[in-house]
């Protein structure tokens, strides 16, 4: 195991627990990527941001690293997120990462977790009877996409 890798995984999650974007931010690579369910495809100064974004906005979010490694190139993660959504709604996330490193910083990360799950939590009826179709998680992803490059514009 790696235990600069290690400690940058649990410095990006302490960060995220501490609702400290910026910390968060400063554990990328200028050129890394992120993807998960939600906001497929960041590139470059996304991933950064999109961190900036939701915990400026977590009023109540507890997040907590539940196991993790890493080599000198890869790491995995399972972590645990407890939030109110948008909608007003309490959601808990079991997500799974991976990592790719290079010169001490994240350059690509993974997040799965179930799309499904999460909008039957977040979305309440309309998730639990339509979260499984590809036409919900579409609007989801635009919305998150659309409200990303509100924030982006906005800190320009």
């Amino acid at each position: 195991m790696d235990q600069s890798n290690e400690e940058l995984i649990r410095r990006l999650y302490a960060a995220f627990a501490d609702r400290d974007g910026d910390a968060m931010a400063a554990c990328y690579a200028p050129d890394a990527r992120f993807s998960d369910p939600v906001f497929t495809d960041l590139r470059g100064e996304e991933p950064g941001a999109m961190w900036r974004m939701l915990t400026g906005r977590a009023k109540d979010l507890e997040v907590r690293l539940s196991e993790h490694d890493a080599t000198d190139q890869r790491g995995r993660a399972h972590w645990l997120a407890d939030y109110t959504f948008s909608t007003g709604r309490r959601v808990h996330n079991d997500v799974r990462a991976e990592f790719r490193f290079e010169n001490g910083l994240i350059s690509e990360h993974q997040d799965s977790f179930s799309f499904y799950a999460w909008a039957r939590q977040a979305l309440g009826p309309v998730g639990l009877a339509l979260g499984w179709t590809p036409v919900i998680r579409g609007k989801v992803q635009r919305q998150a996409r659309s409200g990303l490059d509100e924030f982006l514009a906005s800190t320009s």
